[in-house]
């Protein structure tokens, strides 16, 4: 559905974005995930026509952006990151006004707001105007701006940003039944959960490069990532220590009486605890270290998501 090429942007000496290239496959969630400034918008915006690029090549659909620009258009829904609203409008007359522009007939225009307002969960609000709305309501009629055409393909640029967690929850919803709808959505975010539940696929990006991209198991693999089990003992002696080094693979010692193992906790932990109990070690406290989207950003990235 969409493939991207070698892409490069810079704003003067600042190169945003650098050398990138993936693909994303129809009805597809596909994540950009990173911390801000990492690109994530640049290259959404690039995508969507919105700003131009330096080098590399985007086909949407089996179109080339800058030779078919206003094919690509007509495939492609936005929402950006600021709220594109009219406040003094209310949200049925801001969706009447932004649907004028992609020239679709009244009738049609009236009955897809209809269709959309139901699905936000705003059709009882549509005559009231924006500046009365909380932040999540004029998000989630800033997602529905963007679907009065019916896209094939809808880009989201950190849509959640600023709102509570109710209004979070109903977006999530709406990305969900649109992609089951068979729509193909392309998602920044540098929130970690919200990439772990609405994503197939997911790029991490940072400095303007990807440094990995795939499913969740696909990034968990290349980040060479296994689940551990830290464990706390009473006591523990040099000797029972040494026993344990030579039938178990110990990662790391955190203290005198704790000791971490890589392993794999369903096929594992019973030899575990047989082994601990075997050299009359009592446990006071264990605790699972289960791989995350957030242990692979750390692993791979080196830093916390939101430095």
């Amino acid at each position: 559905m969409i493939q991207v090429r070698n892409l490069s942007k810079s704003f003067g000496d600042i190169q945003a974005v650098k050398d990138i290239s993936f693909s994303i496959n129809k009805g597809e969630v596909f994540g950009f995930l990173g911390p801000n400034g990492a690109g994530k918008s640049t290259t959404i915006n690039m995508m969507s026509t919105i700003l131009p690029y330096d080098n590399g090549t985007i086909h949407i659909d089996g179109y080339d952006i800058d030779k078919d620009s206003n094919k690509c258009k007509q495939l492609i829904g936005v929402v950006p990151q600021e709220i594109s609203l009219y406040d003094e409008f209310s949200a049925y007359d801001n969706l009447i006004f932004w649907g004028s522009l992609y020239r679709i007939p009244s009738k049609v225009l009236i009955q897809n707001i209809t269709n959309i307002l139901e699905l936000i969960g705003l059709s009882d609000r549509k005559n009231d105007l924006i500046k009365t709305y909380s932040g999540g309501m004029k998000r989630r009629i800033n997602i529905a701006s963007a679907l009065l055409h019916k896209p094939k393909i809808l880009f989201m640029d950190e849509p959640t940003a600023g709102v509570d967690p109710q209004s979070r929850n109903r977006i999530f919803e709406i990305v969900k039944t649109l992609n089951q709808e068979g729509m193909t959505i392309v998602y920044t975010t540098h929130y970690m959960e919200e990439a772990e539940r609405l994503c197939d696929k997911i790029a991490i990006i940072d400095n303007g490069k990807i440094i990995s991209q795939g499913t969740q198991t696909e990034l968990q693999k290349q980040s060479n990532m296994k689940e551990m089990v830290e464990i706390i003992f009473e006591s523990i002696s040099e000797n029972q220590l040494n026993a344990l080094q030579e039938q178990l693979t110990i990662k790391t010692i955190k203290n005198e009486n704790t000791i971490a193992l890589e392993c794999d906790v369903n096929k594992d932990l019973s030899k575990i605890i047989t082994v601990c109990n075997n050299n009359n070690l009592k446990v006071k406290d264990l605790e699972f270290k289960k791989v995350n989207l957030e242990t692979v950003f750390l692993n791979l990235t080196g830093k916390h998501l939101r430095d």
